[in-house]
């Protein structure tokens, strides 16, 4: 499948930079004519793109700009999987959580409350705008053991196959509330699994940064942009950090 990720357009092993896919781009992204003849697109979205960086809220404008596209593809007759971060964010929202109220004795536990808390709002969310638009939603919650083990693999792809047929739009997430090491898996890695299990033609990563850097843009002024990848070598490999938001 083709990944479209921070504006870099990555096919079989070469990279090449194309326009920067900030979210302001996402309708331009989702009717240009590399998506005309995909008929299976992954979407995956990390928890700042969902928010107001001032305040943490979610952001109902984006919200309803992705939404509304994704429907539109669906109405296409593109089978269309929506894979979301967002839950924990939500949940300490919720709660009113600072950092200082979580430690290294209750930090997993915390974050998985606050998975389960924030997950049903942030589903409910979903399920509200997706209805304005009239295709269906569902949700499907993932552990690292569906793809582990061969029978919970087979049986979530059944399922995703039948989504499909009944013209339904997967809302996928991890599910973080009944495991720990998921809370160490990104989402980027998630829907790149998700992908490839369903046989996807397309992914696209919407994210908060305009490309492939040497380091964080946001942290290192020094930072400079690669335009382009040819090979996927040690010295990149090496520049791949954790989770910066997306």
């Amino acid at each position: 499948y083709t990944v479209i990720a921070f504006g870099v357009s990555i096919t079989s092993q070469v990279i090449t930079c194309g326009q920067v896919l900030t979210f302001s781009d996402i309708e331009n992204v989702m009717n240009r004519e590399y998506i005309k003849d995909k008929k299976r697109i992954v979407v995956k979205i990390g928890s700042s793109s969902l928010q107001h960086p001032e305040t943490g809220d979610l952001d109902y404008i984006k919200l309803e700009i992705l939404v509304r596209e994704l429907c539109n593809l669906r109405n296409q007759g593109k089978d269309v999987v929506l894979v979301t971060s967002g839950a924990i964010a939500q949940g300490k929202k919720t709660l009113k959580l600072k950092e200082e109220d979580i430690n290294d004795e209750n930090r997993i536990a915390m974050k998985q409350a606050c998975a389960a808390i924030g997950q049903a709002r942030l589903m409910m969310t979903y399920e509200r705008i997706f209805s304005e638009y009239n295709p269906i939603s569902a949700q499907i919650l993932i552990t690292k053991n569906t793809f582990l083990d061969e029978v919970n693999r087979y049986n979530a792809h059944n399922t995703f196959s039948q989504l499909f047929k009944m013209g339904v739009i997967p809302v996928v997430n991890e599910n973080d509330t009944v495991a720990t090491y998921e809370l160490e898996l990104d989402n980027d890695t998630l829907s790149a699994i998700v992908a490839a299990m369903i046989d996807a033609d397309l992914l696209i990563l919407l994210s908060d940064i305009d490309g492939l850097y040497t380091d964080d843009p946001r942290k290192n002024p020094d930072a400079e942009f690669i335009e382009i990848v040819e090979e996927l070598n040690e010295s990149y490999m090496e520049m791949g950090k954790g989770s910066t938001g997306s």
